[in-house]
Order: structure tokens, then C-alpha cells, then sequence
């Protein structure tokens, strides 16, 4: 009998501590991107069948306790097709590859420069869809990228569409943006109007902020960085689904999505569409935009698979035109959300001069990948826009009725009011309507920008062992033409305008026609560009270059005689070189170094003085030089990373027209330094903090000679631009930021941010610097603390995946200035400024099917 016992006993203590050894049994392994090897950090695991699971580390590793009967794991991250891994109790899985979501995904990122962190020796920031879809809401599409080091956003006037973004204080005409790979910054002025490309908040699946050099091997005259924005591919997986969202002031939006999947013909279709309509958050904004997303892939064997794809967003806006003095704002009835540029005509709101945009710029692709063999690809790119848009003016020899002065902020001592304080465009009508033999006196006009571009980006690349050498061509073609044409006579039967010397100064001119000027930019630019890459375990290394041919011819319809119109090409080849090495010291601590110098041709409005077609002889080539030192830390649950910079600007190109004279300043230097400090803390599956700081100096280097010029090019007169140590204005030159998300309950986010703005200074105009009494720095606005806070949560509705979203932005509405032009004395009595919004919400419903 003793003997059973021990026996019974000896038997259940082995069974326990199986049963424990089961309970306790581990598996672990780590998660990548299958095409491109690199780990996935936030990838989810869960045991099939349960809610018991994890999330990988910041390298890609994940280690899980399985209980017991565990036999299958479920593998998913966002843009990439859920995986099923089998396991039969402890053991290492090693990698879990995860196939991407996207057809040709992987060639569009190699076009676009779409770069691997830890590698490739550069500062970097990804915002990846799910980021933008839980924490951008009703905000402006660049500002998902405040909390990222350097980077300063302002919605500017405050109208859809209008926002702006800083790179280590450069604006947009000196940060190189890219749509898949291809360029978008304005081929004669470089800037990006991002009214033009507001819908591309629902449709792009990664954004990548390069700093300083940006890893793009286009001949890009990046100055402060690289934006690439990365949109929805093809879906490889078949489905759709629906988002509603409002937010305060009758903000409105809806969006529908629609996808086949890859189908068994190797077609793939993908559709997206969304209308957002409603005000913003100042006075006299009313807005209605559209967005349309159309995506058609065709995998016609290994190796061949072309795509077509094409963008757009129609919109129309009303806007805030004009700065005011803080004293300004606070006598007005509407205090911070003053809006002096509307009024109502016909019972609707109606924007006035600088007081309305529209504006529809499509951009389609066809794309071709060719994998030649297993280390040799081909990736074109052939594409095209077609864009066409405006803003109103006020113009005639009455325009002084309807309008503010942009200089003080202040209304003409003429203009027409309401008794709410709005423009009086219905009295205008009705003053226009008394000049019947001189017709209207003040009319509304659009300043109109139209464009046709077109252009090819071929890239061939050849892996040989550890190098990878990259070769290509970018060819494009831009036509822009610019004209103001008549809106609204206001209530007169028609306008006279003598400003076309090929026209009869008396001829009556009616809605549509032409007037103030008329004239075409051609830009013809011809690059060629090659890499050469070494890659092992332990280092990386890079070296490219690029060169070019950019030519300028402009044409004026109003001021020359037929046959006299056009000018010769203006030929300029600007070239660049830029290198980089990254050493891994071990799996957790890597230091990369790189630098490079930019030549960059001069703006076309610097080579065409004073809105003519007189070439501008002491133009020059803009250079660059920069350099990065950098540390980055990663561990399982922490990542950290470190970059000192310097950017030196010389010779940048300012010309200014004043009052019929251009006035150029030449040897203008700025230097941009600073140090750059992120992390991201993951303690658990359920907990992230993130936050960073930057600090920037960045200043005008020297006091600078200029000249102006008469109409005739007779040199009248030079003086000194005072200069010397003021700092850059219109970008934070000291930013942190602080964010938590939370799941506070299964399947509910908490999300909080914080954002600080410091060391922000006014911007000026560098003309108007020239006296001895008023050298200075510019004025310095106040510190900025602003706190936004979110909800998600996710649940299912009729077996559908559906998720819940809440934000509110600015929630404690808190008062600041987010943008400035400074005055004589650089005080804030004086200052022009914009404010920020005060407290803002959203909230949106998606459902997945």
C-alpha cells in the first residue's frame, strides 16, 4: 500500500511539473520585413484562438510565454499580410517573415530613396499610416510631423489646405519633397503648396523625413532635408472600408476605400475617395475639398509587373490674407480667430483679396519593374500633372475699397465695411454700378497658376556581393503659365486695364479675360545620377553624385510685341556629391558620419528681373555644404538616437522688385547648427512613451552689399543690409516634445503629446534692414506649450473590424502666436503675426470589411 502511494505520489509530481514545464514553455524569434530584411518593431503576435500574445521589441525580437495547447501563432503588422506560424512547444523561431500588403511596394520604395534606420547613415524619422490615421484628425497633413526633431509646422493663414512645414529652419522651397519617388516641389520657385496635395492625408501609407542630406540620389537641392511621402499601393489583400469624421466649426469628412486584391490574372485594383467640407477654426474659412485615389497593378510574369496610378485633390478654400498687430486682435470683436479678409455677397461667405484659393493638381504614374535576373533590376517611372488654380485680388482704381494694408495690418482709410465688420462687396456692386461709362472700379480677379509637367525617373540597380551600385536618369518637362484673369466686375458691366501693350487700352474686358499679365515659364532639366553602396553585418557606406542640365526661357504676353515675346534658354549645370559611413558596434550601439555639397541653380524669378525678360547677369549658383555626426541606441524596449549637424548656406540668391525697381543682394550666407536628441520607451505591450528635443542656432553669417536697379537695368542706387547674427525667422529654433499611449482598457488607447516652441523669431525683409538705428535681432515671440490628447478604440460591428477615434488639439486653448513678420524696431507692438488655433477636436468612425 505504501508502495502505491509513493508511486500515486512520484506520478502526480511529474505530472505537475510537466504541466508547469507546458505553462511555462517559451518561444521567441524575430519579426522582419521579408522584403527587405529589416525588423519590424510594434509587430504583433498572439496566439491563435486567445488574447494571450505580445509585441516585438525595437529590434524585431520577441519572446512569449505560451500556455498550454498553444499550437498556432498569428503574426500582423500594419502594411503587411497577417502570417500563421505553427509551433510545437518551446523553441526559436528565428525570422517570421512578413510579406508586404502592397503590390511592387518594395521597387516603389527603392525609387522614392525610402531608406532602412541603422543603416543608412542619414537622421531619420518614419510616420508610418496607422500614426496619421489615430493622431492627425481634422489637423493640416504636414503637422503629423510636430513632434519630430527640427521640424516647425504653422497653419499660416489658417485656411484648408494651408498649413506649412519647417526643416531645421529651411521652409519648402529648400526641403525636397517627393510623392513616390518623384519630385514635387514648383520647377521655377521651388515651393510645395500643400493645398494642393491635402488629400494625401488618406492615402499615404509611410512618411519619411530624411534631415539634412536625405539619401534621394535625384539631383534634389535639399537643403534642409527630404520629405518622402510613400502612398497606398495596389492591395495584395482583397477588402475596403468606410470612415466617417466631424470636428468642430461643421467640419466634415467622409472616405470610402475599395480593393480587389491580388486577383488570380495577376490584376489588382485599388480605389479611394473622400470629401471633406465644413469651416476651420477662424472667422470667414469655409472650405469644400475632394480627394480621388486610383491604383491598377498588373504582375505580368516574374519578371515584369507595371502599375498605373493617379491623385488628386479639388479643392477650394477661404483663408485669413493678412497679418495684424496683437493690438489688432485683441480690439477686435473676434479677438484670435479675426479674419479681415471676407465678407457675404449673394448671403455667402465670401473671401476676398488674398482671401480665397482653389486649386487641383492630379499627379498620375505608370510604373514599370523589371527584375532583369536575381541582382539586377530596372524600376521606371513615366509621369504627369496637369494643375490649374488661383487666388483672388482685389484690382482697379478703386481696389483701396477692399483693402487691408499689408505693411500695418491696418484697413485703407477707403474701404467699405459692413455694419458687422465685414468687407462690403454688395455696396461695392452697387458704387460699381454708378461708373457706367468707365466701368467697374474695383473687380475681383484670380492670379492664375497653370502647369503642365511631365517627366521620366529610369533607375538601374546591380547588387555584386556587398555592393550595391545604382544608376539613373531624370528627365522632366515644365510649362507654367501665369495670368490674372477677371472673376467678378462687382456689380459693373465691365473693367479697362491697359497693362497689354499688344491690346486696346479701351477695350471692354468681361469675366475670363486677361489682365495685369500674362506670360509662360519653361523649364526644360536634364539629370543624371549614380550610387555606389557597401553593406555588411557590421558597417555601411555610401557614395553618389548627381549632375545636371536646368534651363529657363520665359515668355510675356503683355509687355513685348509679337515675335519679341520669347526669350533665349538661360542654361545652368548645377551638380552635387554627398558620402556617408555607419558602423554597427554591436547589436545595440551604431555611429554613422556623412556630408556633401549642393550647387543649386538659381530661382527663375532671379534670372528674369522685375517680371521681365531681362536676364539678370550677377546671378549666381547657390551652394551648400553639410555634415551630420550621429548615435543611435537600440535595445529591445528602448531606442535612442543623437545627431549633431551643420549646414552652411553661401551665396543664397534674394532679388526683390520695390516699387518698379529690383533691388538684388548678393553674398548672402546663412549656417543652420544643432544637436538632435529622440527616443521611444516600450516597457510592455501596452505602454509608449516617446519624446525629443532639438536646439538650433541658425543665422545670418555676414552684413551684405545690394543694388537697385530701374525698369532699364541703370543701376540707382546701393546700400547695406545689415544683417550679421540675426537670426533665421519663422521656424521654432528650440522644439521638444513629450507623448504617451496607453491602453488604459483592452483594446482602448490613451494618447497624450506635448509640444514646446522656444527660440522663435520673426521673420523680415531683408531691404528694409538698412539703417544703423534699427540693427538688431529680430523679435522674439513667446514660448509655446501646447497639449493634445486622443482616444482609440478598437471593437467589431457585425464581425467587422471597426475603430473609434477622439482628439483634441490645443486642450487647455491656449493663446500663441505661431507666425510673425517683424517691424522697424523688432518689438512686438509693431509685429504682423498670425495666431495658432486655440482648442480644436475630431472624431471619426472607420469600419473595415
Amino acid at each position: 500500500m505504501k508502495k502505491m502511494m509513493r508511486s500515486i505520489l512520484l506520478m502526480a509530481a511529474v505530472m505537475m511539473l510537466s504541466v508547469a514545464a507546458i505553462a511555462q514553455s517559451t518561444v521567441k524569434g524575430v519579426v522582419v520585413d521579408g522584403g527587405t530584411g529589416e525588423s519590424l518593431p510594434g509587430a504583433s503576435i498572439v496566439v491563435a484562438g486567445t488574447t494571450s500574445g505580445t509585441v516585438t521589441g525595437f529590434d524585431g525580437s520577441f519572446v512569449l510565454e505560451l500556455p498550454q495547447g498553444a499550437s498556432k501563432l498569428v503574426v500582423s503588422f500594419v502594411g503587411f499580410l497577417e502570417k500563421e506560424v505553427s509551433i510545437n512547444g518551446a523553441q526559436d523561431l528565428g525570422s517570421i517573415k512578413l510579406e508586404s500588403d502592397a503590390v511592387g511596394l518594395k521597387e516603389v520604395s527603392v525609387m522614392a530613396s525610402i531608406v532602412t534606420d541603422r543603416q543608412t547613415p542619414i537622421a531619420v524619422s518614419t510616420i508610418s499610416s496607422d500614426i496619421i490615421e489615430n493622431k492627425l484628425g481634422s489637423q493640416e497633413f504636414p503637422e503629423i510631423l510636430k513632434s519630430t526633431p527640427s521640424i516647425y509646422t504653422s497653419k499660416e493663414g489658417g485656411g484648408f489646405g494651408d498649413a506649412t512645414v519647417y526643416v531645421r529652419g529651411f521652409d519648402s522651397n529648400n526641403v525636397g519633397v517627393l510623392i513616390n519617388g518623384i519630385p514635387v516641389n514648383d520647377m521655377e520657385n521651388g515651393k510645395v503648396y500643400w493645398s494642393n496635395w491635402a488629400g494625401l492625408s488618406d492615402v499615404t501609407r509611410t512618411m519619411q523625413i530624411q534631415r539634412g542630406l536625405g539619401a534621394s540620389k535625384l539631383g534634389l537641392s535639399s537643403v534642409g532635408g527630404t520629405i518622402n511621402v510613400l502612398t497606398k499601393s495596389t492591395d495584395a489583400k482583397k477588402g475596403g472600408s468606410v470612415k466617417s469624421s466631424i470636428a468642430n466649426d461643421g467640419y466634415k469628412k467622409q472616405v470610402f476605400s475599395l480593393s480587389t486584391g491580388l486577383m488570380d490574372n495577376g490584376w489588382a485594383v485599388s480605389l479611394l475617395g473622400s470629401h471633406t467640407y465644413g469651416n476651420m477654426w477662424s472667422k470667414g474659412s469655409e472650405f469644400d475639398a475632394w480627394n480621388y485615389y486610383a491604383s491598377v497593378s498588373k504582375k505580368i510574369n516574374e519578371k515584369h509587373t507595371v502599375s498605373f496610378m493617379i491623385t488628386g485633390a479639388p479643392q477650394w478654400h477661404n483663408q485669413r490674407g493678412n497679418k495684424h498687430t496683437i493690438q489688432q486682435y485683441r480690439d477686435n470683436k473676434d479677438e484670435f480667430k479675426y479674419n479681415s479678409d471676407y465678407g457675404i455677397r449673394d448671403g455667402k461667405q465670401y473671401g476676398g483679396g488674398y482671401g480665397y484659393n482653389y486649386y487641383h493638381k492630379p499627379q498620375a504614374q505608370l510604373n514599370h519593374y523589371w527584375n532583369i535576373d536575381e541582382e539586377t533590376s530596372l524600376i521606371s517611372s513615366f509621369y504627369a500633372s496637369i494643375g490649374s488654380g488661383g487666388g483672388r485680388r482685389v484690382s482697379g482704381e478703386g481696389s483701396a475699397w477692399l483693402s487691408v494694408n499689408n505693411k500695418t495690418g491696418e484697413d485703407d482709410a477707403e474701404i467699405m465695411r459692413t455694419g458687422d465688420g465685414l468687407l462690403d462687396f454688395d455696396g461695392v456692386a452697387a458704387r460699381n454700378a454708378t461708373y457706367t461709362a468707365l466701368g467697374s472700379q474695383a473687380i475681383i480677379g484670380n492670379s492664375v497658376n497653370e502647369h503642365v509637367w511631365t517627366g521620366l525617373i529610369s533607375t538601374l540597380t546591380h547588387n555584386y556581393k556587398q555592393f550595391t551600385f545604382t544608376a539613373g536618369l531624370d528627365a522632366r518637362y515644365y510649362v507654367g503659365k501665369h495670368y490674372r484673369e477677371v472673376d467678378d466686375l462687382l456689380g459693373g458691366a465691365f473693367f479697362l486695364d491697359d497693362s497689354n501693350d499688344n491690346r486696346d487700352a479701351d477695350k471692354w474686358l468681361k469675366k475670363g479675360d486677361k489682365y495685369s499679365y500674362h506670360n509662360d515659364g519653361k523649364v526644360l532639366y536634364t539629370g543624371l545620377f549614380g550610387q555606389a553602396e557597401y553593406v555588411t553585418d557590421d558597417y555601411s557606406a555610401f557614395i553618389s553624385a548627381a549632375a545636371s542640365r536646368k534651363s529657363y526661357k520665359r515668355v510675356d504676353y503683355f509687355q513685348y510685341a509679337p515675335g519679341s515675346q520669347e526669350t533665349d534658354w538661360e542654361h545652368f549645370l548645377p551638380w552635387n556629391v554627398k558620402g556617408g559611413f555607419n558602423y554597427k558596434i554591436n547589436s545595440i550601439h551604431n555611429v554613422f558620419v556623412n556630408g556633401g555639397y549642393v550647387q543649386r541653380t538659381p530661382y527663375f524669378s532671379n534670372v528674369f528681373l522685375n517680371y521681365g525678360n531681362t536676364v539678370n547677369e550677377d546671378v549666381k549658383y547657390e551652394k551648400i555644404i553639410t555634415a551630420e555626426l550621429g548615435y543611435g541606441y537600440t535595445a529591445s524596449n528602448f531606442t535612442g538616437k543623437v545627431t549633431l549637424y551643420r549646414t552652411n548656406w553661401k551665396d543664397r540668391g534674394l532679388v526683390k522688385s520695390i516699387q518698379g525697381e529690383t533691388v538684388n543682394i548678393a553674398g548672402l550666407n546663412q549656417l543652420h547648427q544643432g544637436i538632435e536628441i529622440e527616443g521611444e520607451y516600450k516597457p510592455s505591450k501596452k505602454l509608449t512613451v516617446r519624446g525629443m528635443i532639438s536646439i538650433g542656432d541658425w543665422t545670418y553669417q555676414n552684413d551684405v552689399n545690394a543694388a537697385s536697379f530701374d525698369e532699364d537695368q541703370n543701376l540707382t542706387g546701393e546700400f547695406t543690409a545689415y544683417l550679421k547674427d540675426v537670426h533665421v525667422g519663422n521656424s521654432a529654433q528650440l522644439t521638444g516634445s513629450f507623448a504617451v499611449d496607453y491602453e488604459v482598457l483592452p483594446k482602448l488607447t490613451v494618447a497624450l503629446d506635448y509640444n514646446y516652441y522656444g527660440n522663435h523669431y520673426a521673420d523680415f525683409d531683408a531691404t528694409k534692414r538698412t539703417r544703423t538705428d534699427n540693427i538688431g535681432d529680430s523679435w522674439e515671440m513667446p514660448d509655446v506649450n501646447l497639449i493634445d490628447l486622443g482616444f482609440r478604440y478598437k471593437f467589431e460591428i457585425a464581425g467587422l473590424s471597426s475603430t473609434l477615434n477622439a482628439n483634441a488639439y490645443n486642450v487647455f486653448d491656449v493663446e500663441y502666436i505661431s507666425k510673425a513678420q517683424d517691424g522697424d524696431y523688432h518689438t512686438s507692438n509693431e509685429a504682423l503675426v498670425y495666431y495658432g488655433f486655440g482648442r480644436t477636436w475630431s472624431a471619426g468612425l472607420k469600419v473595415k470589411f
